[in-house]
């Protein structure tokens, strides 16, 4: 009995001491959240829960979350997810798990298992607005990958490291000499961040041979500290570099500010922090206009709208102004990051509360007259499933670099873009309107609104082939004796990517009369109703396409009534027609109207027997034959094949007195 109390004593002590060692872990680890050191904290987490007592799920399920926090935070969304997952399962489980384990599937591109968990987290959070966002989201991204722009990135193999590399910039006109920020060994700080589980990170640079390869990347002499230093941008001269600078230190918040350093003979001048904030605060990510006075940067300062927000400051004679937000417009409850502004005035940033792919997107921001921001995203593939972020441009050209994570590693890597010149051809067929066979040896004009003027034959199979320009509208007129002149345009205004045209033409014998559809007149009447002037503008245009033609506008009427009043309307709405074109600037001298009543019944042709079977090809439409057929509906429809305005060709060598 004795023994049995001491054992129990002994229990005790030993739970009472778990449950300290428990508790000052877990303290530890919160510590090191706290402090944004988050790849520390992994392990400060994983050891609580493994000392927690599987009966305390409340506590064990706040440390499975907290897990799952430090692997996003660091960027890992692979972990995440696995954590995020145990997370959910439990009773007591933060509704953000939720929403972050749903992320997590966005990061990894997993689309459609990222709207799934987007729609559980809006049964559980109804009123929260961002589970709609990032549905819409999922849903364009998809689309995007599906279209994307027309970019052509590759991994710039030449400057990536096993560490991370990111955020370059060109450093002279030529672009043969890039920097960029990395954590590479070579880098001078020797202390591991809490937040990575990298090394600190440096400002690197690089320059293209003339076999066009990058040489080994080297810190830049002069910029670097013990500290944290990356993000250069450059001045228009390439004469003056900002860069930002963050001290860290162990489980301390400290603040990162904006240098800069002048470049004379080669050699960069000893820093200087621009003090545009307190240096307890955070000023990063510099980016300059053109002119040197506008200051763009990112901060989490008072004021803002939650996360990281884009500032700008101006400067006016040594000095900076009080930094300036962007405005709803850029800024987001989330993090805006990595702001560059080309020499148009352009702004460019990087953002994961704006619609996006993933994780941070690269946005394009035009400045609009009412001081307004046109914020678009760039897409597919520029942009990703992962992080995507630190742009720079070549001057006047549509080319760059940029940093990703899209390999999936977690490491940032750069990567070359390019806009390729856009190219247009169009590849064309011209063929019989009746019989749809291909006509050999047609002429093909192309006339260009940019003043150029081609001319093409057509091949055995009646194909063309042109180049086109961008920005230009095209007409393309085919030829051949026997024909009409045909007609199709196209145009490269507006578009935003390569393409090729396909176009048809259709030339119309005019050995045969030529029937215009459509044409329209109450009963009884010769007055033409307003759906008629469709087709009959069509035939102005036929006819201003082919000015040395000359035509008989023939009118014909069912049999219904007497011959002599079919004869008389059908010269009357001859007539309306013929007074149309007039009206529209056909000479008179090229119209002869003329009104056959019911003398020529119409034959049916394959067109018509596709679209009324009944009607035999080669049956011509007699009042006799119109009679055997077997319903009323039938004859009325043979009836109203019958009422038809055709034109003939009379003429090919018409010359206009007016010339």
């Amino acid at each position: 009995m004795k023994r049995a109390v001491i054992f129990l004593i002994l229990m005790v002590f030993v739970s009472s001491h778990d449950s300290f060692t428990q508790k000052r872990k877990a303290e530890r680890a919160y510590s090191a959240f706290a402090a944004g050191e988050y790849f520390d904290a992994i392990d400060e987490f994983k050891d609580a829960y493994s000392k927690t007592n599987k009966a305390d799920k409340a506590t064990r399920t706040e440390l499975i979350y907290m897990i799952a926090e430090c692997y996003r935070l660091t960027n890992d969304p692979k972990n995440s997810e696995t954590w995020y997952k145990l997370a959910v399962k439990s009773a007591n489980s933060r509704p953000e798990a939720q929403y972050w384990l749903a992320v997590s599937f966005k990061k990894s591109g997993r689309y459609q298992q990222a709207i799934d968990e987007f729609k559980k987290y809006k049964q559980i959070a109804p009123s929260d607005p961002k589970a709609d966002q990032e549905i819409r989201a999922c849903e364009l991204a998809m689309e995007w990958q599906r279209n994307p722009e027309s970019y052509k990135v590759e991994e710039l193999k030449d400057l990536n490291s096993k560490e991370s590399d990111f955020s370059p910039s060109y450093g002279r006109d030529d672009f043969g000499l890039v920097y960029f920020t990395s954590s590479r060994d070579d880098a001078e700080g020797n202390k591991t961040h809490g937040a990575t589980g990298q090394g600190f990170t440096d400002i690197f640079e690089s320059r293209l041979d003339k076999k066009s390869k990058w040489s080994t990347p080297v810190p830049v002499d002069g910029l670097n500290s013990e500290f944290e230093d990356g993000t250069p941008f450059f001045t228009d001269e390439y004469g003056e570099v900002y860069f930002t600078r963050c001290e860290a230190g162990k489980r301390e918040q400290k603040g990162c500010v904006i240098m800069t350093s002048q470049k004379s003979g080669g050699t960069w001048s000893e820093p200087k922090n621009i003090g545009i904030l307190p240096d307890s605060l955070v000023a990063a990510h510099p980016a300059l206009t053109t002119d040197g006075l506008t200051l763009y940067f990112v901060s989490d300062i008072a004021g803002g709208f939650g996360g990281k927000d884009i500032w700008k400051s101006t400067r006016t004679g040594g000095s900076w102004s009080n930094p300036v937000n962007l405005g709803p417009d850029i800024n987001t409850g989330s993090d805006e990051l990595f702001p560059y502004v080309r020499e148009d005035g352009t702004l460019y940033f990087s953002s994961d509360g704006q619609i996006g792919m993933g994780g941070l997107d690269i946005f394009k921001a035009v400045l609009q007259p009412d001081g307004s921001w046109l914020v678009q995203n760039m897409k597919a593939p520029i942009n990703s499933f992962a992080d995507d972020f630190g742009i720079t441009f070549e001057k006047g050209n549509e080319r760059g670099i940029f940093s990703s994570t899209r390999k999936g590693k977690g490491n940032d890597e750069l990567y070359t873009f390019e806009l390729p010149p856009l190219r247009f051809n169009i590849t064309g067929l011209v063929k019989d309107e009746k019989t749809g066979a291909p006509i050999e040896s047609s002429t093909i004009q192309l006339i260009a609104s940019d003043a150029s003027n081609l001319q093409a034959e057509t091949g055995a199979g009646g194909d063309f082939k042109f180049a086109l320009r961008p920005d230009v509208d095209y007409i393309f007129l085919a030829s051949k004796k026997g024909y009409l002149i045909g007609k199709e345009k196209e145009t490269t205004k507006g578009q935003v990517k390569s393409r090729d045209f396909l176009v048809t033409i259709l030339l119309t014998p005019i050995d045969r009369p030529i029937e215009l559809p459509n044409i329209f007149y109450d009963f009884g009447k010769w007055d033409l109703r307003p759906e008629s002037m469709v087709s009959l503008d069509k035939l102005v245009e036929t006819l201003a396409d082919n000015p040395n033609v000359t035509i008989e506008l023939m009118s014909h009427t069912d049999s219904r009534d007497t011959e002599e009043y079919n004869l008389d309307l059908s010269q009357k709405r001859a007539q309306s027609v013929v007074e149309y074109l007039i009206e529209k600037g056909v000479e008179a001298e090229r119209l002869s109207p003329r009104g056959y009543g019911e003398s020529n019944p119409k034959v049916v042709d394959a067109a018509i027997n596709a679209q009324s079977p009944f009607l035999k090809t080669g049956t011509s439409l007699t009042e006799q034959y119109i009679n055997t057929l077997a319903s009323e509906e039938q004859k009325e429809i043979a009836h109203q094949i019958n009422r038809r305005t055709e034109f003939r060709v009379l003429r090919t060598d018409y010359i206009s007195p007016k010339k």
